[in-house]
């Protein structure tokens, strides 16, 4: 049941991830986390989430721009150390607020919650018809800043960076492959944190193994309908992943 459960996420959230460039990590980790410790399911989705992005960058990466890659990947990457380094001082901060839905429990953090609203209210400015979108938007090495922090700290790096990459002007295939680009380089220095973690990761190397092969279907369907779809669909998925995934953050889901 598990392993159908973690397959059939992995398909569908790598499909709509393709897209959007965040969120299979997001959407991945909770589900795992039903089955295994916390640490080890972060582990485990952090090889699944890295192994998806080797295969879309092999795909895409023709399309990276180098330019946005450095402006904004090299903060990103510094950052996300910083944002590793903070969590280790936040581990203290026990407070919470836990409740009970349909027999599953959830926790509803201050961390989790600033991040909900965070992205919730870039959401908002940034569809705003009334509003202009504030030039800091644009700023690429603003963008890597906070990819780097939130993804050091919790892991929803991905979430920011398409907040910021949508704002640049990018045709489609440059704000995919540009994207997971940086979210390779932030995987690597990601993946050094959970080195002590590992070997009970990888002893579930059966369901890492099928999880990653789901997450390669999705992705792959992605690729094959990449030219039928415009940069306004591209930017509507965004918006509605950015919306889903502040609210479950808010409400303690994720």
């Amino acid at each position: 049941m598990e392993t159908l459960l973690v397959a059939g996420v992995a398909l569908s959230a790598s499909l709509l991830t393709f897209f959007s460039g965040f969120g299979l990590g997001t959407l991945l980790m909770p589900i795992i986390a039903l089955f295994f410790p916390l640490p080890i399911a972060i582990a485990i989705t952090a090889i699944v989430h890295f192994s998806n992005n080797l295969l879309k960058c092999a795909l895409l990466a023709r399309y990276s721009n180098f330019s946005i890659l450095v402006r904004f990947g090299v903060p990103a990457v510094i950052f996300a150390f910083l944002g590793a380094w903070f969590l280790e001082l936040l581990s203290e901060w026990k407070w919470g607020l836990t409740y009970t839905l349909f027999d599953f429990t959830f926790t509803i953090t201050p961390l989790k919650c600033i991040i909900g609203l965070v992205i919730a209210l870039f959401l908002v400015v940034e569809s705003s018809t009334t509003l202009h979108v504030p030039k800091a938007f644009k700023k690429l090495w603003l963008g890597g800043v906070l990819s780097g922090f939130f993804g050091g700290l919790s892991g929803h790096q991905g979430a920011f960076r398409s907040l910021f990459l949508t704002q640049n002007a990018l045709s489609k295939e440059v704000f995919l492959a540009t994207g997971v680009s940086i979210a390779l380089i932030v995987d690597l220095s990601r993946l050094s944190l959970y080195a002590k973690h590992w070997e009970s990761a990888l002893a579930q190397w059966q369901l890492i193994l099928i999880a990653t092969l789901s997450a390669f279907v999705g992705t792959m369907i992605g690729k094959f309908f990449l030219k039928k779809v415009s940069i306004e669909f591209i930017h509507f998925i965004v918006a509605w992943m950015l919306g889903i995934v502040a609210f479950l953050l808010i409400v303690g889901f994720l």
